[in-house]
């Protein structure tokens, strides 16, 4: 009787360790492997910081997932005594191994330039910027198709690098912003289509601040583009005629071209700047009200009325 229960024992036992084993593999799997959110970043390793440092610096910077693991994983592979001082480039899609191999060979960043490109920047704004920093030659033209797909965001770029390499690097973090930032739900259940959606978040961008106001904002052009009235958006005047006023004048609003939403119905043909998570939610996901028009006073306040009347008397109030 005793040999059964102690051979039942030893089978648990087995057991309880193999499940352990299994837990452990998998614990240490998923730490192992990438964080995968997030930009990549500069991080500077100090000189003389040993392992444990270096894992705090990954872990505040949320490269990693666990301190412990890549501590344990550089003493195993020997990298303890090698990690080397610097300023590395790293992706939050590198997993442990790769950080850990970089930073002992003293991989060290090449000759990079932190840029941040605010929401609602044109490609020529973008350019200037990328120019004025020594990361575009003089000249050098963002490509007028991805205008509207280049993402605002901060970036790392190697002074000198090539405008097919800027485009690609800001229009592949839009792809990944937009996966990440808006459920497919939304894009599923949206009437129009993202391009479209794109174009109106570029207005909404510059017409609106607040996420509420877009959203109605949202609601009011998607509203005249039904009815088949003009969008009568300044921001595409201020495109066209490249100067922001307090108010367009008659005459400006007449200006021929094809991105003028006073004399054209519908959206225009592409995007007027390249927009921001915010403003393409807000074009994505319209609230619609009884409001009809809108003004922006000089405060920043977004002033919405039911009436052409109303919105007249608005603008005699706040503009003048």
């Amino acid at each position: 009787m005793s040999k059964t229960i102690n051979l039942i024992k030893s089978k648990k036992f087995k057991l309880a360790v193999l499940v352990a084993l299994v837990f452990l593999f998998f614990l240490s799997v998923g730490f192992l492997s990438p964080v995968n959110r997030g930009n990549e970043k500069i991080v500077k390793i100090e000189k003389g910081w040993g392992s444990r440092e270096v894992a705090e610096e990954l872990k505040d910077e949320q490269l990693i997932k666990s301190k412990w693991l890549f501590v344990f994983f550089v003493w195993v592979r020997g990298y303890n005594k090698h990690l080397q001082a610097g300023e590395y480039l790293l992706n939050p899609k590198m997993d442990l191994f790769e950080i850990g191999r970089m930073i002992s060979r003293g991989e060290v960043a090449p000759n990079y330039v932190k840029i941040t490109i605010p929401e609602g920047w044109t490609n020529r704004q973008i350019e200037e910027r990328l120019i004025s920093s020594g990361v575009l030659e003089q000249g050098s033209k963002l490509p007028q198709e991805k205008e509207g797909y280049l993402f605002p965001d901060t970036y790392y770029f190697e002074r000198n690098s090539s405008i097919d390499a800027i485009a690609k690097k800001m229009s592949d973090n839009f792809i990944k912003r937009i996966s990440e930032g808006i459920s497919e739900n939304l894009l599923i259940d949206s009437s129009m289509k993202l391009p479209n959606a794109v174009i109106m978040a570029s207005i909404l961008e510059k017409e609106v601040k607040s996420d509420e106001d877009r959203a109605i904002v949202s609601g009011i052009f998607w509203k005249r583009i039904e009815d088949n009235y003009p969008l009568e958006s300044c921001a595409t005047i201020a495109y066209i005629l490249g100067l922001d006023k307090k108010q367009y004048s008659y005459e400006d609003t007449r200006v021929k071209s094809p991105y003028n939403t006073y004399i054209n119905i519908g959206l225009p043909p592409a995007p007027i700047d390249n927009p921001g998570l915010s403003a393409i939610k807000a074009a994505l996901n319209p609230q619609y009200t009884e409001y009809n028009f809108f003004l922006s006073a000089p405060d920043g306040r977004t002033i919405f009325s039911k009436t052409l009347d109303e919105h007249n008397m608005n603008k005699l109030k706040y503009l003048k």
